[in-house]
């Protein structure tokens, strides 16, 4: 059953936690004003921008795809880590525990605010994949390549500019061979190798925060309550409860940028 607002009972088992698992979502990206691009107001142009996140709207249009993605990456440069980021990536600095932050967002706040052991569930707007060779590599060039600078605005294009060629959309810079965001798409599986980090960090932890996700998208939703069938303590922050609240030691609502601060202060 879940204590709401027990803030003395949670810091009491925060101050004991040696191994602690942070598992964050669209909830603490969004108070940095990044658009979730899920739900109802989830329109990029006039496309559902989950029918531009997968592989056969990739190889029917580079270009589009390419130009949605590169909105993106500029959007979140222009963004900062909030305070729910800081206060995560402090707790980790400190040394005093092992903390792992497993993420559903795809936007590098977490990195950005200083964090080091972050799984990437989802991939990352700031990496690619070589479609050739399989290559992945960081990049956060501004813009990704020549030919989409000044491209990607969301306003609806009518009639649509033309489609950049496929030779000047982002090469590998080993094979020459077109790049993709490396981020999993609809209908793709997450990578084998980050679902078995992700497992071992969560099978070991003694303790587990549930920042800004919902708790509805698989597998990730199943993390948490995993772990509280465990008998490990959860504590969640989000704006509203959850599915999965009733399963968890504590639930704290409020912005996280507000409640994780405080919940991760040590008096």
């Amino acid at each position: 059953m879940s204590r709401q607002d027990d803030m003395p009972a949670f810091k009491e088992i925060f101050k004991a936690a040696k191994h602690v698992v942070v598992l964050s979502g669209a909830g603490i990206s969004a108070e940095s004003g990044i658009p979730t691009f899920r739900g109802s107001g989830g329109f990029w142009r006039s496309y559902k921008s989950q029918d531009l996140a997968t592989f056969g709207a990739f190889r029917r249009d580079p270009s589009l795809v390419w130009e949605f993605y590169h909105y993106r990456r500029e959007l979140v440069l222009t963004k900062k880590p909030n305070p729910a980021h800081h206060s995560v990536a402090e707790l980790e600095a400190r040394g005093d525990r092992k903390v792992t932050v497993i993420t559903q967002n795809i936007d590098g706040l977490h990195q950005s605010a200083g964090s080091k052991n972050v799984i990437e569930l989802h991939g990352s707007l700031f990496k690619t994949r070589c479609l050739s060779c399989g290559q992945v590599q960081e990049n956060r060039s501004s813009p990704i390549c020549p030919a989409l600078h000044g491209r990607g605005a969301p306003e609806l294009e009518t009639p649509r500019r033309d489609c950049i060629p496929e030779d000047k959309l982002p090469r590998c810079s080993d094979c020459s061979g077109l790049l993709r965001p490396h981020v999993v798409w609809f209908g793709e599986n997450l990578d084998k190798q980050v679902l078995d980090r992700a497992g071992e960090e969560l099978e070991q932890c003694d303790l587990c925060l549930v920042i800004g996700t919902s708790s509805v998208v698989y597998p990730a939703a199943m993390f948490a309550p995993q772990v509280a069938e465990r008998g490990v303590p959860v504590a969640e922050f989000n704006m509203e409860p959850t599915p999965a609240s009733h399963q968890f030691t504590f639930h704290f609502e409020g912005p996280c940028g507000t409640t994780v601060p405080e919940a991760l202060k040590l008096d």
